[in-house]
């Protein structure tokens, strides 16, 4: 159990750390809310293998549920603001372009 509970850590950290030393690349930020995701995940699975209750991969499965759609949503807006500007940099999204 431990194992697995510092793997989740040590994904977590990578979401964040992944999100603070890369704040140019909006793929990179998806990628690090994913992670977390992920990280958040593997906890709610270990702890329900070991109290033996079923709850945990439920929430599990819902928070699967949302991030696969976070991420299409996400996506897809990449690809129509690309389409319309030619760049997804961050620094240049808050310009609007008359």
């Amino acid at each position: 159990m431990t194992v697995y509970l510092a793997y989740s850590t040590i994904l977590f950290l990578i979401g964040v750390l992944g999100r603070i030393l890369q704040r140019r690349s909006i793929l990179v930020v998806l990628r690090s809310i994913e992670l977390r995701l992920l990280a958040v995940n593997l906890n709610f699975i270990v702890y329900s293998g070991y109290l033996d209750d079923i709850v945990g991969q439920v929430f599990a499965l819902l928070i699967l549920t949302v991030a696969a759609a976070e991420s299409a949503t996400g996506l897809a807006i990449l690809v129509v603001y690309y389409r319309v500007r030619g760049s997804i940099a961050r620094e240049t999204a808050h310009l609007r372009q008359g």
